[in-house]
C-alpha cells in the first residue's frame, strides 16, 4: 500500500489515511462485513449502541452514523471523535504518529471486490424539469428561478438502477447529487468556485447553502463565492480565497463546520465568521426555512384575525 513520503501530517493527508484501518488502531472491529468486503458496520464510535449503525464506505473512505445522522471523512471522524480544534488535531496527530505509520486509502484495492458497476455514472444532464425535484426545491424553500441558475437535472446509474437528481457541477467536472431521498456525488470530488474579480469571497459547505444565500441577498454586494462540497475540502479552497481582501464564512453550525470556522479565523482577520446570523439553526438553508415557516405561521394567524372581524 501506499505510504506518506515525509513527516508532518497536513489536513489534507489526515484525509487520505485509510477510515477502516485507524478504527483497528483505536480498537474499534466491525461488527459486521457486507457487499464483498466494501461495507462495513460497527457499532457507534460516538456513543452505546446494541446494535451497529455506523457505516464505513471502504470504497470511498466515507463514514455515516446513522444514529446521529452525521458523516463525512476521515478529517470529520477526528474532529467528532477527539471534539478538538483543527490545529489540535493536526498536533495530536504530528506528536502521536509518524505518516508512515498509517496506511493511506487506496480505491484502487476495492475496485474488484465492488465491481465497476457499483459507481455512479452520469448519463445525462439537462436543464430542471422534473416535479419531484422542483418540488424538493420548494420544501427547501429555493425558488425554482434561482435553482436554474446554477444547477441542472442529472441522470444517472448505479448498479443498472436509474435515478435522477440536482445537480450542482463542482471545477473537476463532477456533481453533487440531491433529491428528497438521496445525497450522492460523481466522481472526481472538488470544490466549486465562481470567480468575478471581487475583492471578497463568501464560503459555503453545501450548494443549497449557497442557493439560500441567493434568496436571501439578491442584492448583496457583487463577491466571488467557493462551495466547499463538504467541510473536508475547506483546504483545497485555501489557494482561491487568499486572492482576496475579505474572506466570509457561512459554514454549518455543527462539530466540523465550527472547527472548521475556527480554523479559518485563526489565519487572520481578512476571515469573518457569518454563521451567528443563523444561531440556533444547522446551517443557513435551515434557517431560510425556518423563516418561510414563521412567515406562513404569521399569515395564518392573519387570516383567521380578519375572519373573524
Amino acid at each position: 500500500m501506499e505510504q506518506f513520503g515525509n513527516n508532518l501530517f497536513s489536513l489534507a493527508r489526515v484525509r487520505e489515511i485509510d477510515l477502516a484501518g485507524y478504527l483497528e488502531r483505536l480498537g474499534f472491529e466491525p461488527a459486521a462485513i457486507k457487499k464483498n468486503g466494501t461495507d462495513y458496520w460497527y457499532l457507534s464510535p460516538f456513543r452505546n449502541e446494541a446494535g451497529a449503525s455506523f457505516h464505513v464506505n471502504r470504497a470511498r473512505n466515507e463514514w455515516y452514523d446513522f444514529g446521529l445522522m452525521a458523516g463525512g471523512n476521515m478529517v470529520d471522524f477526528c474532529l467528532r471523535y477527539y471534539d478538538c480544534s483543527i490545529p489540535d488535531l493536526l498536533a495530536r496527530f504530528n506528536i502521536d504518529f509518524f505518516p508512515q505509520q498509517l496506511p493511506v486509502f487506496d480505491a484502487a484495492l476495492h475496485e474488484g471486490c465492488a465491481g465497476k458497476e457499483s459507481k455512479l455514472v452520469v448519463t445525462d444532464v439537462r436543464p430542471l424539469y422534473a416535479y419531484p425535484l422542483k418540488n424538493y426545491l420548494h420544501e427547501r424553500a429555493i425558488p425554482v428561478a434561482v435553482a436554474d441558475g446554477f444547477c441542472s437535472e442529472v441522470a444517472y446509474q448505479i448498479n443498472s438502477n436509474s435515478y435522477y437528481g440536482i445537480g450542482f457541477k463542482n471545477d473537476a467536472g463532477g456533481y453533487e447529487i440531491r433529491n428528497k431521498n438521496y445525497k450522492q456525488s460523481s466522481s472526481p470530488k472538488d470544490i466549486t468556485t465562481f470567480s468575478f474579480g471581487a475583492r471578497e469571497v463568501h464560503v459555503f459547505e453545501g450548494f443549497m447553502d449557497f442557493l439560500s444565500y441567493r434568496v436571501l441577498y439578491p442584492y448583496a454586494e457583487a463577491a466571488d463565492f467557493v462551495v466547499l462540497n463538504g467541510a473536508g475540502l475547506f483546504d483545497r479552497a485555501l489557494p482561491f480565497l487568499e486572492q482576496h481582501e475579505g474572506i466570509r464564512l457561512w459554514l454549518d453550525r455543527d462539530v466540523t463546520g465550527k472547527a472548521y470556522t475556527q480554523y479559518a479565523l485563526s489565519m487572520g482577520p481578512r476571515y469573518r465568521d457569518e454563521s451567528g446570523r443563523y444561531e440556533g439553526h444547522k446551517d443557513m438553508n435551515e434557517w431560510l426555512v425556518h423563516k418561510g415557516e414563521v412567515q406562513k405561521a404569521r399569515l395564518k394567524k392573519q387570516n383567521r384575525l380578519l375572519a373573524r372581524g
